[in-house]
This record gives structure tokens, sequence and C-alpha cells, in this order.
């Protein structure tokens, strides 16, 4: 598995992604987003220092996106495993080589998972995240990245 930075000619790809019913349902914003809309997004995303979006790839075939957010209180990460991918793994590769791989060692990554998405809630209990707490119908899970 790869990584790549996510770029503007991604944008239709990740809108068809991010407006699959299963994706909608385990995110903040459920509503149906539209292209327009979701170009101004993305080149934000793109444009912004403090965020980071990578397409996650299988030979030359992409399988999800990690969104890396800095903040203050460390790094949130969210991310999307593509409707076609999902239940072979890649979830949760993506996420462990994300963490293993990535810049984020020695910071505090935290992820807020809604609590009706028992996949993503398995994912990042057997990667090591620790539940903190829950807000609303939002869990709230850390993650120490201790590598050296």
């Amino acid at each position: 598995m790869n990584f790549r930075k996510a770029t503007i000619e991604d944008a239709e790809l990740l809108l068809v992604w991010r407006n699959d019913p299963e994706t909608r349902a385990a995110s903040r914003n459920m509503g149906i987003i539209k292209l327009e809309d979701h170009r101004v997004w993305l080149a934000g995303v793109i444009q912004n220092p403090r965020r980071y979006l990578f397409i996650a790839e299988v030979g030359k075939t992409p399988v999800g996106t990690i969104r890396a957010d800095d903040g203050e209180r460390g790094t949130e990460l969210s991310w999307t495993v593509a409707p076609e991918a999902r239940g072979q793994g890649h979830g949760k590769r993506m996420l462990a080589e994300f963490l293993r791989h990535s810049c984020l060692a020695g910071e505090e990554v935290w992820a807020e998972i809604k609590t009706d998405n028992p996949a993503s809630v398995k994912m990042v209990a057997g990667l090591g995240f620790a539940f903190v707490g829950r807000e609303g119908d939002l869990e709230k899970w850390v993650f120490h990245n201790r590598r050296p």
C-alpha cells in the first residue's frame, strides 16, 4: 500500500466515495455534497498547510483516503474506505501503515467515531487507540504515537 497526496483531479472520485450512503452515515455531515461545493472544499484542504489528505492505493488502485488535521490537541485522523474496497482489510492496513510511516512520531493522534460505526471502532481498538469518552453520538479515541 502506498499513499499519495490528493489533488484537485481526484475531486470526482472522492465525491463518489463521500456521497456513498455508508460513508455519509458515518460522517458528521450526513448530507449529499454537490460537486462544486466539494471542489471548493478540496481546494481549501490542498492549500491548507495544517491539513493533509492522502489517497491510499494498492498497486495503482485507490482504496481509500486518510485526512490528518493538525490542531492544538494533536492530529485528528479521519478516513474513508472506498465502497468497492470494503471488507478486505484495507481500512485497518491503511490506518496502521499511515501511523507507522507518517510524520506523526511523538504526537497524540485522535479520532472521533460515530457510535454506530462498529467497523471503525473495532479498527482503532485493534490498533492500540484508547477510548477516552463519548459526546453525544461521537466516541473519542486517542493513540500515543511513540515511534522514535
